[in-house]
């Protein structure tokens, strides 16, 4: 008989939802169902990028407010599908992750903080290896979102098969949910895991 496993996830904070139900997960015995509930959008959406990612099943609904549910459903899928190749020149990317925590470079002039990290990341686009990943979250977080002076250039790089993540309780934090403009969102759990797998970090 298959199992049904429901995570109460409410009122937690990045990132829990999502190792929770990792967990519940990892308990299944065969197939089965974890229903999660959170209390906003970007737990829902790192959620269901997480099924996305594993291949699992699954379905989202806003049940009330403040109130979601997603449920994985496990058992019905033959494998987890290949991750997909970047779109191109794949041998260009490097292990490297790059990590922006600031919408400035260096300490100092602010201005010439804004300017130096614009002409860093157009820089990024020049080079002949590019970083697997760029990380935003804290103060980098508005670098991806709507207006920000260096849209073009990551969208560049995304093209390139840069992964572009941005940090999803930061954008929360400043009002930037629904003004992301290149990238996906994620959770402090893959930012973690980003970092500490790299092969090489760059803080700029």
């Amino acid at each position: 008989m298959a199992e049904f496993i429901k995570v109460d996830a409410l009122g937690d904070a990045c990132p829990l939802p999502v190792v929770k139900a990792k967990k519940a997960i990892s308990e299944l015995q065969g197939a089965g169902q974890v229903e999660v509930l959170v209390d906003n959008e970007i737990a829902v959406q790192n959620l269901t990028k997480m099924a996305q990612q594993k291949g699992y099943q699954y379905s989202a609904e806003k049940l009330e407010e403040r109130k979601y549910r997603v449920l994985f459903t496990l058992g019905e899928v033959e494998s987890a599908p290949a991750e997909q190749a970047p779109v191109c020149v794949p041998d260009a990317r490097t292990d490297t992750v790059v990590a922006i925590s600031a919408a400035v470079m260096g300490e100092g002039s602010e201005e010439l903080g804004k300017t130096l990290l614009k002409a860093f990341v157009f820089a990024l686009t020049q080079q002949d290896k590019l970083p697997k990943t760029i990380l935003f979250y804290n103060g980098g977080a508005a670098l991806t979102c709507e207006g920000s002076a260096m849209l073009e250039d990551l969208k560049a790089l995304e093209a390139q098969g840069v992964e572009i993540l941005t940090c999803g309780t930061c954008l929360n934090f400043y009002g930037l949910t629904e003004k992301l403009a290149v990238g996906s969102v994620t959770n402090m759990y893959t930012i973690a895991e980003k970092l500490t797998q790299a092969g090489n970090v760059v803080k700029p």
